[in-house]
């Protein structure tokens, strides 16, 4: 059991999870739950072009490309999403960070529960971009360019695990934005899932969010591809992105009829890759970290109960 513990930026006012510990560790194959929000029902054009299910082999030969986010290979294969407004794009939120300074920076969070976000850890915590804790992120779920099909929330409550903040830890590079008001139950949110890794390696994995290259942090952009490897922590995956994605969710679809199941949070480049390999990757949803997502939302006043 990997021990991970929840550090929350100061409020003038103690938050109820600050400094929350992971209570017990939870055995692999564990899934939360996702829905997918009261807005427009009607199923995403997007969604049947674009994203990967199942598994398969690899949809082009590897090539090397280096970048702090990266475009791999020699062409870049990311698509635009225009449906936004649908399941599952409008889960996934342009963010507008903000550090002390008043320095700005662009980023991608998604859905987790009704009041529960996540994202990268150093989105919210980087002693790089804010020297320390961001002062605020505003967030706007499914922006599509100039267009805002859900309005767009401020918040000021954030949290990440000790091993990023103390330490930087890339394996533990993961944050949380905690809002006051559901907008979850509008746009819906993510099934997050701790699976093996042998249970892993094969599938195609989806990653879309809001790169910085294309639209300038306000267009969503998708691409999939196969998993090449699944490490204790990471997953490395040959899927095209840039700077602005990192905090974006990396999802599988286990069948063709079945909900998108986030497996990772996107935040590196090959620059973050191990061991020669050349590609992207995110911090694995290892048991330990989802049960510390389960912590945040439950904090944030949980899930729906089923009825």
């Amino acid at each position: 059991m990997i021990q991970i513990s929840s550090i929350s930026k100061p409020q003038p006012a103690a938050a109820a999870f600050a400094g929350a510990r992971i209570a017990e560790s939870v055995p692999e194959r564990v899934v939360t739950p996702g829905a997918a929000g009261s807005g427009a029902p009607e199923p995403s054009k997007s969604l049947k072009f674009l994203a990967a299910k199942g598994k398969a082999g690899p949809l082009r030969a590897l090539a090397v490309r280096g970048a702090i986010e990266t475009i791999i290979g020699p062409t870049d294969d990311r698509v635009r999403v225009l449906d936004t407004e649908l399941a599952p794009w409008r889960m996934i939120c342009a963010l507008r960070m903000r550090g002390r300074s008043g320095a700005g920076a662009m980023g991608t969070g998604w859905f987790v529960g009704p009041r529960t976000l996540l994202t990268a850890g150093h989105c919210v915590y980087s002693t790089q971009f804010f020297g320390g804790w961001a002062s605020s992120i505003e967030i706007s779920p499914g922006r599509n360019g100039a267009e805002f099909p859900v309005r767009t929330v401020r918040s000021t409550r954030f949290s990440s695990v000790n091993r990023w903040v103390e330490a930087q830890d890339p394996d533990f590079d993961i944050g949380c934005i905690h809002l006051d008001e559901p907008l979850g139950d509008e746009v819906g949110w993510f099934g997050v899932g701790a699976l093996a890794p042998e249970e892993l390696e094969g599938f195609l994995v989806n990653v879309s969010g809001y790169p910085g290259d294309r639209g300038g942090g306000t267009e969503q952009y998708h691409h999939r591809n196969r998993i090449l490897r699944v490490t204790e922590r990471r997953v490395f995956y040959d899927v095209d992105t840039f700077g602005g994605q990192s905090g974006a969710p990396v999802w599988i679809y286990e069948t063709d009829t079945a909900p998108p199941l986030a497996v990772g949070i996107h935040a590196y480049g090959v620059g973050g890759a191990v061991g020669g390999l050349e590609a992207n990757s995110a911090p694995r949803i290892i048991p330990e970290v989802l049960d510390q997502i389960r912590t945040w939302v439950e904090a944030d006043g949980g899930w729906p109960q089923a009825s």
